[in-house]
């Protein structure tokens, strides 16, 4: 950010003090909360991220909200749990400020800054296997991030930490037990059919929108980028058929994208633009008929096993979706492994979890061979492009 550059509804910029002793130096993001920055702690010349919230009610009762999440979220090492470390909160005259470890670029941003449309296998390997992880370790204390996505990811450290990635933004986390078939969240792109349809859910929409991250990782495109409901909801069933009757049985809002039919052996239909009211829409780069047609990612995926991981992650009865544990015992993070243990017909099938410190002693582990995947999948890109730097020379 430019020093001369202000947050006009904020008023502030490159030199103002938070507290009494953070100084800005830039301006990280701006969204409809506040804006993030990045300071230095005068007394100790520390660098950290400082979260700054509007002075509007409803945005100072969710920052309280996301205090009282944070506070619940000490118990765990952000380090080995991969979530962004919170250091405490303070008050800015009347704005409340949240201190949090400094972290380099979100995922999208790191694509975008290198250009780079897809990731390899190796590459997305550790950032599925770290987030699975993160949110191994929210369910255990009954946490709901209800905000996953590619801006959410973070690289540790793009230079020092490359493949080392932590979770962020807990704005919109919840308790699982306070949760309601009502209550809305994540963002649409990444939305889980449970949540659009109003039936209860529960920490299974960070697993579904997870799924969408690895989708999005590996091919360069968004999979469901509807800018309605409506027009997700019909991206979903064009690739992945209609949600069940048991499943629409349960939904508050069923109905409003559903009508029933009068012959109760023909279940449910799906209701056109016109019976919404609305003209038909088209906004994805990527169509798939069904997510076995990955095919670039395919090409490099031994035994299809990413294909059949996102396909277990993107379950659309949340009850069926694969769960964390299961997860990080999946094959596709040991290359050395076959789908012995995985149901090739059946990806709703997972594989027998008989005890989470089981899962966890194995970890180290399973994190160990997965870096050297990755380190292998980012030494190949970089050698395909000083080959293309010397042909075009």
């Amino acid at each position: 950010m430019a020093e001369n550059q202000i947050c006009d509804t904020l008023q502030i910029h490159a030199g103002s003090i938070l507290g009494h002793c953070y100084e800005v130096v830039d301006l990280l993001g701006e969204g409809s909360f506040g804006l993030v920055t990045k300071c230095c702690n005068t007394e100790t010349n520390e660098m950290v991220a400082i979260k700054v919230s509007k002075n509007n009610s409803e945005i100072m009762h969710q920052a309280r909200e996301e205090i009282t999440i944070l506070k619940q979220l000490q118990c765990l090492d952000p380090d080995q749990c991969h979530i962004v470390r919170w250091n405490d909160f303070f008050f800015n005259k009347h704005l409340i400020c949240l201190n949090f470890e400094l972290l380099d670029q979100n995922l999208r941003i790191f694509q975008q800054e290198r250009n780079i449309e897809t990731l390899s296998i190796g590459e997305i390997s550790p950032i599925l296997y770290q987030m699975a992880t993160a949110l191994l370790h929210l369910s255990n204390i009954g946490i709901v991030h209800m905000d996953i996505k590619t801006e959410n990811i973070m690289v540790v450290d793009c230079n020092q930490e490359p493949l080392t990635f932590k979770l962020i933004d807990f704005g919109l986390a919840k308790v699982v037990s306070s949760l309601k078939p009502s209550d809305y969240g994540q963002t649409t792109w990444y939305r889980a059919p449970e949540v659009m349809l109003g039936i209860p859910f529960n920490e299974a929409i960070d697993m579904w929108s997870l799924g969408i991250v690895a989708v999005n990782l590996a091919t360069g495109h968004h999979l469901y980028p509807g800018e309605t409901d409506y027009d997700a909801l019909s991206y979903i069933i064009e690739t992945q058929g209609t949600p069940s009757d048991s499943m629409l049985e349960r939904g508050l809002r069923s109905h409003y994208y559903f009508k029933k039919q009068n012959d109760s052996s023909s279940g449910w239909q799906f209701k056109t633009p016109d019976e919404m009211g609305s003209p038909p829409a088209e906004s994805r780069a990527l169509n798939l008929k069904s997510l076995e047609e990955i095919e670039v990612v395919q090409k490099c995926d031994k035994e299809g096993l990413f294909v059949n991981l996102v396909t277990m992650m993107l379950q659309l009865d949340h009850e069926l979706r694969i769960k964390p544990a299961e997860f990080l015992l999946h094959s596709f993070f040991n290359p050395s492994l076959t789908l012995h243990s995985v149901d090739k017909e059946n990806p709703s099938s997972s594989p027998t979890n008989s005890s989470q410190t089981e899962q966890i002693q194995v970890e180290d582990q399973k994190e160990t061979a997965i870096q050297e995947q990755a380190k292998d999948g980012w030494l190949k890109r970089l050698f395909r492009r000083i080959q293309g730097a010397f042909k075009r020379n």
